[in-house]
């Protein structure tokens, strides 16, 4: 049967109508754009059916008719994806309709229902691809900490060798800076640039300066959003961090927000936009308990505790937004300089004809808490290396590698960990090993196989579990051990360990603070 690329288009634009991204009339200039984009001759004039498809479905088809007519130049997912967005953008309402609306809204019903609109809207316009997120692999697993969250990372598509080709040879493009400024909106993209045609953000104020909203087009929680800086400056944690984070959560009570760190090693993945990620969702680090709790004189109104984490956090919370402020920006100025060689850490290290290198920071969490207070937890973060560990100290050590061994950024900080594709299928070839069904010829031990890197860890589980397991044991102690290894990462990660001599380390810079244990 001949592909009716009318009627999908006629599909798609009823689609946009019946979410609300098309008003009245929106729908004729939708299909006249699409036909002319698609080359199409005339709309289409029969009934369509009643049964309702998501865009991704209809989507698909007309990108396979594109393949089909020549319109893409290769069938390939970069290719599509450029077109994809291109053809939601036809569908989209202007940015100033979407921040109207969104505003109108938060101020005449409440900022949860903007938000929701929002995100409804970043999924009906395909620019959150929930067709492919669906396909990352997620569970909660056990330990001492309670259950930390593994996600399995399936939903951005692995490039073609052409494309990869096709982009070496493309021009250097300084525009949009990076991919976070606000002239992403509308952007056409190219193979090593995303398209955005369907992209819109919602501006805000925090500190008196103008920032935006957005989700994620991948999110790896629920409604993932970054907040970004209008500028498109570097990334600094500061007091007017602070003070930022909590004017967020003054406007957006139900979201939590929090910030990469501001170093190499530490921090995020984009250093060169000032930015915070947040969103909907509770994570195990602030479910965690705070086990000893201390005060200071100075901050009467604030509680402060360490939280019982693998990473080493400080926990405040109060009322008082400027004196959480000040206590925060006072904990970070001291943190900054402070050394103490017994617990391998160094504030700084000399360079060679240059000023030194800064090795401390913090990476900040704010949220409100159960009490309806306003909450910080303070991460402290160091980013020395040593012969031992190039990668990084308090980083993921190599015995680790094999799991993980990216930075450790905001979201795995928080107790979710974000580990690569490749994992799925080796997880479920080391469970096949500990049902019996690779035998005793330890073929996986060899340096070429895919498996070798896993050969320590895999003959640690033999001796655990043997090699009998059903499916259901095995798939099991799989997901558990993933627990465990991301549970030593973020100790790896934490900059006092907890021991004896770790707490003990703990405490002298609480005391260095003037804080003192109850």
């Amino acid at each position: 049967m001949a592909h009716n690329i009318a009627q999908d288009i006629a599909l798609l634009v009823r689609f946009g109508v019946e979410n609300g991204m098309l008003g009245e009339g929106d729908d004729i200039v939708a299909v006249n754009g699409l036909l002319d984009l698609l080359q199409v001759a005339e709309p289409y004039d029969g009934l369509l059916p009643e049964e309702r498809e998501e865009s991704p479905a209809i989507l698909g088809r007309i990108l396979d008719y594109a393949a089909e007519k020549g319109i893409l130049p290769d069938n390939t997912s970069g290719y599509r994806d450029l077109l994809d967005a291109r053809i939601m953008g036809l569908l989209m309402p202007r940015q100033s309709e979407v921040a109207r609306s969104f505003w109108e809204t938060a101020r005449n019903r409440s900022v949860e229902e903007a938000t929701d609109r929002f995100y409804k809207l970043s999924i009906d316009s395909n620019y959150i691809r929930m067709d492919r997120i669906r396909k990352n692999s997620y569970w909660p697993a056990p330990t001492e900490y309670g259950d930390l969250e593994i996600t399995i990372n399936l939903s951005k598509p692995e490039k073609d060798p052409k494309e990869i080709a096709a982009e070496r040879a493309l021009p250097q493009s300084k525009y949009p800076k990076c991919l976070l400024c606000v002239e992403n909106i509308g952007y056409a993209g190219r193979l090593n640039h995303p398209a955005r045609q369907n992209h819109r953000v919602i501006p805000l104020t925090l500190e008196g300066n103008p920032w935006y909203f957005q989700y994620s087009p991948y999110v790896y929680y629920n409604e993932h959003c970054i907040i970004f800086n209008a500028e498109h400056t570097p990334m600094q944690i500061s007091q007017r961090t602070f003070v930022r984070l909590l004017d967020f959560i003054g406007q957006f009570g139900h979201y939590f927000i929090g910030s990469n760190a501001d170093l190499p090693i530490v921090g995020g993945s984009i250093l060169s936009h000032d930015h915070f990620q947040g969103g909907r969702h509770v994570f195990p680090m602030e479910k965690a308990a705070v086990e000893q709790v201390y005060l200071a004189d100075a901050y009467p109104g604030i509680k402060i505790g360490r939280v019982k984490w693998p990473m080493s956090v400080v926990r405040i919370s109060g009322q008082d937004k400027e004196q959480l402020v000040a206590l925060a920006s006072a904990l970070l100025d001291a943190w900054r300089g402070y050394t103490d060689e017994a617990a391998d850490i160094l504030a700084e290290s000399a360079a060679e004809g240059g000023a030194p290198v800064p090795h401390n920071t913090i990476t900040p969490i704010a949220r409100r808490n159960s009490a309806g207070e306003f909450e910080l937890d303070l991460v402290l973060r160091n980013n020395r290396t040593s012969e031992e560990h190039p990668m990084g100290i308090f980083h993921p050590h190599a015995n680790l590698h094999h799991i993980k061994k990216e930075n450790i950024g905001l979201i795995e900080v928080m107790g979710l960990a974000v580990l690569p594709g490749r994992l799925l299928q080796e997880l479920d070839e080391i469970a096949g090993i500990l049902k019996g069904e690779w035998g005793a010829d330890g073929e996986w031990n060899k340096n070429e196989h895919p498996l070798s890197k896993h050969a320590e860890w895999i003959g640690e589980l033999l001796t655990r579990y043997g090699s009998s397991l059903t499916g259901q044991e095995a798939a099991g102690a799989m997901q558990r051990e993933v627990g465990l290894k991301f549970a030593a990462v973020l100790a790896d990660a934490g900059v006092y360990k907890r021991t004896e001599a770790g707490i003990a380390a703990y405490d002298r810079f609480m005391e260095h603070m003037g804080f003192r244990r109850v």
